[in-house]
């Protein structure tokens, strides 16, 4: 079995209040980007984000990375329309030139932002480990 991971995080656990909420928000913002989800009864997991119901909550900001303005507009109005509430509409932000954003408070309360820092080239979409 392989796993595609990045190189400083290994992987950022939410725990989350309500854990179907949770699920309608985080499948509709992660499909908006790109991403694909693995879900089950008790979590929702996608690359290294892993999210499960209990206490104590998690409040953390989390940004997800986007291929370009238009993602970061369906990830804004896929968020709203799945529960989420408007923390600042699509658009430039001042942090460095080209950095094009989105933020949304999930269900939970944590700020959870799509952006896009301009147009680039990777070396790779992802690290791709294989155990031994």
């Amino acid at each position: 079995m392989q796993f595609h991971r990045g190189r400083l995080i290994d992987h950022v656990h939410l725990r989350v209040r309500d854990l179907e909420a949770a699920k309608r928000f985080y499948r509709a913002v992660l499909e908006a980007v790109g991403a694909s989800v693995d879900e089950a009864t008790d979590h929702l997991a996608c690359d290294e984000l892993w999210i499960d119901e209990g206490e104590p909550l998690s409040h953390i900001h989390l940004a997800f990375q986007a291929a370009d303005h238009e993602t970061v507009a369906r990830f804004h109005a896929a968020g709203l329309a799945a529960g989420g509430r408007d923390n600042g509409a699509p658009g430039e932000r001042p942090y460095h030139p080209g950095y094009y954003a989105a933020f949304l408070w999930d269900p939970d309360g944590n700020n959870i932002e799509a952006v896009f820092h301009g147009p680039s080239t990777r070396s790779a979409d992802s690290v791709v480990v294989t155990p031994a």
